[in-house]
């Protein structure tokens, strides 16, 4: 396996969100509201992208799981690769969004986007040279926001003047089902933490995945207290305290250290949007970020 990529492809139909299939072959589902292989248009398009048609997207993995050479890499239906930050789009309409699993939940592996790396595939970060594992499992799907970017320039007033962190804006995926690397779901956001990282600015969006049985129920802060009780103290204990094993400060949080309901994470995708949008069009510095 290690001498040849093993390709996974990722499904959508109208009204479900992405899954993986292993096989030896690929195999041709569609995923609704995507319009990656029209880049042009979409770059010219930056914070309005609606597809015209539904293509593939599939992903390879490249190298072993839980080495230092692992990638998984994304390709639109041409086999052309493409980069899941920047080529998926963020809007899907009607306040939905993509969100790509980095991190499934029940595993510690700290999975990441290589904002570094051409097309910026997904791979295992490292540091001094070795893998980086959380110290114990994340309870939630966990990855990014396409085409969003947390603007390490940009000081934020409201939140202690905290800069951003130079990343996509993470998402804590709260439904039951756990997903898989690379998998894009069609979520809608609910509430947001302002996790403050050694003095770095590192929004969490909590969403939940359309597919979930109780999607329809949750729609703002006070619902996802209703009907996932404790789950937004559990997400904030968690990003708190999980370097502490490490030896490391707990982190903090801004906005008086509780959540914010969905206006207020609405307003920080749609500002770091408009990040991502500066970035690319290159009226910002990208320092060592991939913008291909």
């Amino acid at each position: 396996m290690a001498a040849a990529a093993r390709v996974l492809t990722i499904a959508a139909a109208a009204n479900s969100s992405s899954f993986f299939f292993r096989g030896p072959s690929l195999r041709s589902h569609a995923i609704g509201g995507i319009c990656i292989n029209n880049r042009s248009a979409a770059r010219r398009n930056l914070l309005t992208c609606r597809a015209i048609y539904n293509p593939d997207v599939q992903i390879k993995e490249e190298g072993q799981p839980e080495t230092l050479d692992y990638r998984v890499f994304f390709h639109d239906k041409s086999g052309r690769k493409i980069s899941p930050w920047h080529d998926i789009p963020l809007h899907l309409g009607d306040g939905v969004y993509n969100f790509i699993v980095e991190i499934p939940k029940e595993s510690s592996a700290k999975m990441e986007v290589a904002t570094d790396e051409v097309f910026t595939p997904i791979k295992q970060d490292t540091k001094k040279g070795k893998l980086r594992f959380y110290p114990y499992n994340i309870n939630w799907n966990y990855g990014l926001l396409p085409q969003t970017w947390e603007d390490p320039s940009h000081a934020n007033n409201e939140v202690e003047g905290a800069f951003g962190d130079n990343d996509p804006v993470d998402v804590v995926e709260i439904g039951d089902v756990r997903g898989k690397i690379g998998q894009i779901m069609k979520v809608k956001p609910l509430a947001v933490l302002a996790m403050i990282d050694e003095g770095e600015l590192d929004w969490k969006i909590v969403a939940i995945s359309l597919d979930d049985p109780r999607a329809s129920l949750v729609n703002d802060i006070d619902d996802v207290e209703k009907h996932f009780p404790g789950t937004l103290t559990a997400i904030r204990d968690w990003f708190r305290d999980y370097k502490i094993p490490d030896g490391k400060p707990a982190n903090k949080f801004g906005l008086g250290n509780k959540p914010a309901n969905k206006d207020y994470a609405l307003k920080v995708i749609k500002e770091t949007n408009e990040s991502w949008a500066k970035l690319v069009k290159r009226t910002i510095p990208s320092g060592e970020l991939s913008l291909v």
